[in-house]
Formats: C-alpha cells, sequence, structure tokens
C-alpha cells in the first residue's frame, strides 16, 4: 500500500520521533515530500508512506492516536499542456524537477509523481497553464 498524506502538528507533537517510530514501529517506508514548521512549532509534514496495508494502517492509527490530524494529500497541480506555450521558465523553479524540460526537443513535460504541490510553478507561467487541482478523497 502506498500513499501520500498530510499531517498537522501542534508544538507538542513536533517534539516526537514521529518518522523514527513509523519506521522502527510500522515497518513503513517514508519519505518525506514536503514540510513546514512555524516559529511556534506549529506544522505540517506531507509524506508517501508505502508499506503492508495492516502496518501501514497501524502506522496511520499511531499518529492519530498521537493527536496529528492525517487527511489524504488532496492538492495536486494540474499542466495544461494544450495552453504551455514551452517557455521553461516553470522548469527552473521545480524543486523535484516534476516540470522539466527535454533538451533535444526542448518540450516542457510534467511528471505528476514527482510533484510535491510546492506551488513554486503557479506564479512564473506566463499563460497560467498550470493550476492546483483539489480532488476530493476517501478518508485515510
Amino acid at each position: 500500500m502506498k500513499n501520500r498524506v498530510v499531517c498537522y502538528f501542534s508544538a507538542i507533537q513536533t517534539e516526537q520521533p514521529v518518522v523514527y517510530r513509523l519506521i522502527k514501529n510500522y515497518d513503513l517506508i517514508v519519505n518525506i515530500l514536503k514540510a513546514d514548521i512555524n516559529p511556534q512549532k506549529e506544522g505540517f509534514l506531507v509524506v508517501e508512506m508505502e508499506g503492508e496495508k495492516d502496518k501501514y494502517e497501524g502506522g496511520i492509527a499511531f499518529l492519530k492516536n498521537l493527536g496529528i490530524i492525517v487527511e489524504p494529500l488532496s492538492e495536486t497541480v494540474l499542466w495544461q499542456e494544450d495552453i504551455c506555450i514551452q517557455c521553461g521558465a516553470c522548469a527552473s523553479f521545480c524543486p523535484t524537477e516534476a516540470l522539466s524540460i527535454d533538451r533535444d526537443s526542448m518540450l516542457v513535460s510534467f511528471e505528476n509523481s514527482k510533484c510535491v504541490v510546492c506551488g513554486m510553478c503557479l506564479d512564473c507561467c506566463p499563460t497560467r497553464a498550470i493550476k492546483l487541482h483539489f480532488e476530493v478523497k476517501e478518508a485515510v
């Protein structure tokens, strides 16, 4: 089982070794895609977690028992190829190379599985060919 989730932390919860426990106790592969902790030590963590279904569900239950709010990642970037003018501005800002330029053809391409929804590409696109797309997903 493999899913992307957003975990919202309070100041008390940020002091916990959460990722360590998910790996050690639940044998999950945890890939941190994005994280933000404010000066008050509150914040969020976007992670991709992979493992056997029962261990994945145990890991989610562990997070919720700590009081961490866990939601499915419901926001994705939508690249509208028909609107794109292939300027490449977005690729220069994309930290994960989800948006990239093929140097031989000089064409932009988008690989959604690499996207961490950081939003850096949104404002640099002159034609607004990139936008946020909100999905409705089942509860985790």
